[in-house]
Order: structure tokens, then C-alpha cells, then sequence
């Protein structure tokens, strides 16, 4: 069964997401961190599907949830989540490890 690891850069995108959420309607925050998780289950079945981003890094991918951007690396049974980032951000000082 496919697996979505999280590292710690990407569950700290994911706790200020929800924070920023939540100023407006924590239950809506929390939804919308479900809907995250269920799109990242079906992302590690098929984890080439994203898009090569490897420009920023050998290897990495990203696909768009929303507003926002989950960069990954594919591995044999699902994806290494390392970061989720809204999608109008500007990656230039991004620190991705």
C-alpha cells in the first residue's frame, strides 16, 4: 500500500497553513488538511504524475493541491512530502531540506 512520509519542513507548511486557516474558521482548517492528506494518498499511487521540477532539486516533483503546492520525491511505495507552499510564492529563498 502507498505511503506519503512527511518531513519536517512540510509538517511545519502544513500546522501554518492550518493556523492560517483557522484565524477565520478552525473547521474549515481542518477540512481542508483532510482534503490535503486524501490528495496526497492518491498522489503516492501514482507519483510520477506531477510535474519535474528538478531545476529546483534532482528528482523533485511538485502538484498542485488548490492553492497551494506539494513538492515531493517519488519513492518505490508512494512520496517523501517535502514541502507544501501556496502556489504564489516566490521560490527564489525557498530552503527545501
Amino acid at each position: 500500500m502507498p505511503f506519503v512520509s512527511k518531513r519536517p519542513k512540510a509538517l511545519s507548511d502544513l500546522q501554518q497553513i492550518w493556523a492560517y486557516i483557522a484565524e477565520d474558521n478552525p473547521v474549515n482548517a481542518t477540512k481542508f488538511l483532510e482534503q490535503v492528506d486524501e490528495k496526497l494518498k492518491k498522489l503516492a499511487e501514482s507519483p510520477f504524475i506531477g510535474r519535474q521540477r528538478n531545476e529546483l532539486f534532482e528528482g523533485l516533483r511538485s502538484f498542485s493541491i488548490g492553492r497551494y503546492i506539494a513538492y515531493y520525491i517519488p519513492l518505490t511505495q508512494g512520496i517523501d512530502l517535502v514541502r507544501i507552499l501556496h502556489g504564489s510564492r516566490d521560490l527564489g529563498e525557498t530552503e527545501f531540506f
